[in-house]
């Protein structure tokens, strides 16, 4: 069995026989994990077993370490380790006999992993969607070539589907047919945001396939073009000129898609989706088109979650094309959420499911669900630690700071820091390790996320990966010993 793979709960006529499982712990996590597996085992079909090893943590143990301490002669069916303990499961399968799975790497999610309370969505990398994300390089003739490559590249890394070139009003852009080509070339799809013939003219010849935008005042020059268009009202406010405008390009057989243009809030924003409803009424087989940077771009709100709802909304009424950019600092992540915002909307939409609990990677400021570990495991663990190694935890408003010496909780962490520090001595080293870990832990207890020591704060698709700053010793008998260490695993 693979590394990782979930355990399913046993058949029901197995019921009767369930079979004993092996879970490998280290002394800090042997009371949470017991009481855990009392509750879990009757619901997931298995008789619990635990073999608790020699050191404080054992997930900071190599199987190596794991095979060479674990009790004789056990009268199990399966071994499962925790899921961060390093090396090879064939050293622990030999000494065992049976075969042997990594589980999560934190106790509290093994009814997860058995499937069970809390049932983890299956994900959405293969969800199907039908919204391509069209991408605006803002003020492209005032770039250079290499800043509008990178910029493109960037922005297909994140899933953009289509590079717009947005130019500027009153200005023709010379250089606009080798941007595209070069565009091209790159492998890249290409459109194009001007009003300007002439400008539109070079760029598809060199390989635009959709140009942003067309109304009554440049309809005429779309005949000769060759591509899809985005056809815009004359009139947005009563959609004044639309229907003269599809006629004609319906009977000279140029394809488009409609824009009936989204509003800033305070300046006709619910006016403008009523618009969509309407013409959605109007032509209900058109292709329909969205420019969802007016609303991100103009709002002071972080970006994700307008653009989750905006692109539900296109979801429900067949916008299958969203035109967005990231200029604003707060947008600065646009097309990566809208990327998974599309698939999330299609999932809900087809399946006929909450869009929730399906795509954490979209809550950004908040974790959906902080967990504690509560008052008598962090007693617990408190009363058995025996070295100087930190324990750092925060929940329930409060910051907690153990080690052999002392338990301490409160809200200031200078505080904390300095009731130890008037103890024992402590490195600069250690001070300034505490000090980054404690201000993780009051950004936690901040905003409502959960915090687990030496590890990086969940921020959704933005979160950045930390590098673990824990080590595993030897002391001079050779047994190991983790620092600094953590209850659950």
């Amino acid at each position: 069995m693979s590394p990782n793979q979930p355990v399913s709960p046993d058949p029901p006529d197995l019921a009767a026989h369930p079979p004993q499982l092996l879970f490998v712990t280290g002394k800090l996590a042997e009371p949470s994990l017991r009481r855990l597996l009392a509750d879990l085992g009757p619901r997931a079909h298995f008789r619990p077993c635990v073999a608790v090893l020699p050191i404080s943590v054992v997930s900071l143990a190599t199987t190596d370490w794991i095979a060479r301490h674990l009790p004789p002669q056990l009268d199990i069916e399966k071994a499962i380790l925790p899921g961060l303990c390093a090396g090879p499961l064939a050293a622990v399968e030999e000494v065992l006999r049976v075969p042997v799975v990594r589980g999560p790497a934190d106790l509290r999610d093994l009814p997860e992993f058995f499937g069970l309370a809390g049932k983890a969505a299956a994900g959405l990398d293969d969800e199907p969607h039908d919204i391509a994300i069209y991408a605006e390089i803002n003020h492209a003739p005032r770039l250079t070539l290499t800043a509008i490559l990178q910029q493109a590249q960037n922005f297909r890394d994140a899933s953009a589907d289509v590079i717009d070139l947005g130019c500027d009003p009153g200005t023709t852009w010379d250089a606009v047919g080798p941007t595209v080509r070069a565009l091209r070339d790159a492998g890249l799809r290409v459109s194009i945001d001007s009003f300007n013939p002439v400008e539109v003219e070079q760029a598809v010849r060199a390989g635009a396939e959709l140009v942003l935008s067309v109304n009554s005042s440049n309809l005429d020059a779309a005949r000769d073009w060759g591509c899809e268009v985005v056809l815009l009202p004359d009139e947005p406010a009563t959609l004044g000129g639309l229907d003269i405008s599809v006629e004609k390009l319906t009977g000279w057989g140029v394809p488009f898609r409609i824009d009936p243009i989204l509003e800033p809030i305070g300046f006709g924003f619910a006016a403008s989706l009523g618009r969509f409803l309407e013409v959605r009424r109007r032509y209900p087989q058109a292709e329909l088109f969205m420019g969802v940077g007016n609303l991100t771009e103009l709002t002071d709100v972080d970006s994700a979650g307008v653009n989750v709802m905006l692109l539900g909304f296109c979801q429900e009424v067949g916008v299958r094309g969203v035109l967005t950019t990231e200029v604003i600092n707060w947008c600065r992540s646009s097309v990566r959420e809208l990327a998974l915002a599309r698939k999330l909307v299609h999932r809900a939409c087809t399946q006929r499911v909450l869009p929730k609990r399906l795509a954490p990677d979209l809550v950004m400021l908040r974790d959906p669900k902080p967990r504690a570990h509560g008052d008598q495991t962090l007693r617990e663990l408190a009363a058995n630690i025996r070295d100087r190694n930190f324990r750092l935890f925060a929940e329930r408003g409060l910051l907690h700071m153990m080690n052999g010496s002392a338990y301490r909780q409160g809200v200031d962490p200078f505080a904390l820091f300095r009731q130890f520090h008037e103890q024992q001595a402590i490195d600069p080293a250690h001070a300034f390790y505490l000090g980054y870990e404690l201000a993780k832990a009051v950004t936690a207890l901040t905003l409502g996320k959960e915090y687990v020591q030496d590890q990086a704060l969940s921020w959704g698709l933005l979160t950045v990966p930390e590098e673990s700053h824990r080590a595993i010793m030897k002391d001079d008998a050779g047994q190991a010993r983790d620092e600094p260490g953590d209850v659950n695993r």
